[in-house]
């Protein structure tokens, strides 16, 4: 019986990982022409705002008490490439694969006129800063929560391999494997407290391979120091939860000191994912940090 239920799970592992694999190498080249974004604009106002979300996230994530936002602002929200329900291509995921995707969008819809702020949670928070370095003109302000700041990729490797089992196993040489079994584990008993039922129901639309070379590409590939120095006196806010895990606030405390127009509020009892737990506070401290009117 034991022989039984051992080679169970072992055709399970292996039929899991097989069709995992074949997904991505059965799947089209990406082409930025016939691929574009998922995204969706809601609410109405003068000014824009772009929310950018994180690292196996979708546009859904920014959706609690999204009403705050939407009867002043044009809210655009949208689906990195490789997650939610955007194309997921075969792909080096990089920072700059993920820039030009976003860019074709933004300028589609006229979100880069310069009264556009941008809006990003941990790795989508890379990737505004990253937008807004290189396209300084289209946006007016940047508001980034739990950026994942680190002063080397080994600070990073061992950060989140004490962070937890599952981060250890993404980041060890057996990566890709533990990525391929994504399904297995992303279930209810495996779900983090800090994660709402529909957010972790989300967190399975993304690939092996989107997963794993986003981790590897944009966070830890990414010299944010390097990055932004060409807007380190624009208006940025820093959101950032005192009890975060996946990137110690005082990282970004050394890290915001290089900008000269930007705030860090610090969430007491804030972990990783704050804005899930309290959204109103990250819309109160957005509209108090750049707007002379509430939002």
């Amino acid at each position: 019986m034991v022989f039984l239920a051992v080679l169970v799970i072992l055709v399970s592992v292996i039929s899991v990982m097989g069709y995992q694999y074949l997904t991505v190498v059965l799947a089209p080249e990406y082409n930025s022409d016939t691929m574009p974004l998922n995204y969706e604009i809601v609410g109405s106002g003068e000014r824009n705002i772009i929310l950018i979300h994180g690292m196996a996230g979708t546009k859904n994530y920014w959706k609690k008490d999204l009403e705050q936002v939407t009867g002043t602002y044009r809210v655009l929200l949208v689906d990195l490439l490789g997650f939610g329900d955007s194309p997921k291509p075969q792909s080096k995921y990089s920072l700059e694969i993920q820039l030009a995707a976003l860019e074709n969008i933004i300028t589609k819809e006229g979100f880069n006129d310069g009264n556009t702020l941008i809006l990003g949670h941990s790795m989508g928070a890379i990737i505004s800063l990253a937008l807004f370095a290189e396209h300084p003109g289209w946006f007016s302000g940047a508001g980034v929560i739990g950026l994942p700041v680190f002063e080397s990729r080994d600070q990073f490797s061992e950060q989140m391999s004490s962070n937890s089992f599952f981060d250890k196993l993404a980041l060890s040489s057996y990566g890709k494997v533990f990525c391929m079994l994504h399904p297995l584990y992303i279930v209810k008993w495996f779900k983090p407290k800090n994660l709402t039922d529909d957010v972790f129901k989300d967190s399975k639309k993304h690939t092996w391979q989107s997963y794993y070379n986003s981790l590897n590409e944009v966070i830890l590939n990414t010299d944010l120091f390097t990055l932004t120095k060409n807007i380190r006196n624009r208006k940025i806010l820093f959101i950032h939860g005192a009890d975060d895990e996946a990137a110690p606030i005082i990282n970004v405390e050394k890290f915001a000191r290089h900008f000269t127009s930007a705030k860090l509020m610090e969430v007491k009892d804030g972990d990783h994912q704050l804005f899930l737990k309290e959204p109103l506070e990250v819309w109160k401290a957005v509209g108090d940090f750049f707007d002379e009117k509430s939002w």
